[in-house]
């Protein structure tokens, strides 16, 4: 039987290409001998499936996208969705390599092999924080050796996001990602984060100190509005830097209003001053 309960099933058009795209921009998907990637928990429709496959393959021309629900009336709705697709040539590419399969976090693989990538989103914020531990294990141990679990929540239009990037040796890293025309804070993800943080949100917490230090920084930063939200953006990142916080990547991704993190940065359980 799939491992794990039925979730209200929510999904929108576009809702996640803000993950999708940076997934695409990995190493674990861009060196992988087998790029399978599984859309764990796609939801009342196959579309998030087929927008995953259709912006990895910009990366990998070769990737294999496995849409798993535990829902059994779900499954046949996205396969339904996927004839409809080949048969309509739509936007969707005739030959998108997706199929859909029923399971949960065991993560079966009819075809055999093991995924290069796992995402799991909007899956687990329906579940209890207890649950978290043992969501990751069993989802870190189907992936491929050097593999990637990416695991978080956005709203429902996606223009709030935030994410775990998970490898076999635990939690690697912290991503948010905003739009930034008219953010008026950046803490507003607090309501977004991955199911390991939310309840972490208070004083004390480290990522309570991370949503202090990015609003601050917001704030401090908003006469470069001028030059466009992007360039204020940058300047927090940068500030944040520059402030003692690992701060990964670049300005490249920034500009998308993404900013990624060390992971113990913001791991529950001590003081942000252990930075």
């Amino acid at each position: 039987m799939p491992v794990g309960s039925i979730t209200r099933g929510t999904t929108n058009t576009n809702r996640l290409r803000r993950v999708d795209r940076w997934i695409a921009d990995q190493p674990e998907l861009r060196r992988a001998a087998d790029p399978l990637v599984v859309d764990l928990g796609f939801g009342a429709s196959g579309v998030t499936a087929f927008e995953l496959a259709t912006r990895l393959r910009r990366t990998r021309p070769d990737v294999r996208v496995l849409g798993l629900e535990i829902d059994p009336g779900r499954v046949r709705t996205a396969e339904a969705q996927l004839a409809d697709v080949r048969a309509a040539r739509t936007h969707f590419a005739a030959d998108l390599p997706v199929s859909f399969g029923l399971g949960g976090f065991e993560v079966p693989v009819r075809s055999g092999g093991s995924p290069a990538v796992i995402r799991a989103f909007n899956v687990l914020r329906q579940y209890d924080e207890s649950d978290v531990a043992g969501a990751w294990a069993r989802m870190r141990e189907r992936l491929a050796p050097g593999g990637l679990l990416v695991e978080g929540t956005c709203d429902e239009l996606g223009r709030i996001a935030a994410w775990a990037g998970v490898t076999d040796a635990g939690p690697r890293t912290f991503t948010i990602s905003l739009r930034l025309r008219d953010l008026d804070a950046p803490s507003v993800v607090a309501e977004r984060l991955p199911k390991a943080l939310i309840h972490r949100n208070v004083p004390g917490e480290r990522v309570h100190d991370l949503l202090v230090a990015l609003d601050r920084g917001w704030r401090v930063h908003a006469p470069l509005s001028v030059y466009g939200p992007s360039q204020r953006w940058i300047a927090v990142a940068r500030g944040l830097r520059d402030e003692g916080w690992p701060v990964l990547g670049g300005v490249r991704r920034w500009r998308l209003g993404e900013l990624t993190l060390a992971w113990g940065a913001v791991a529950p359980g001590a003081a942000a001053s252990a930075r």
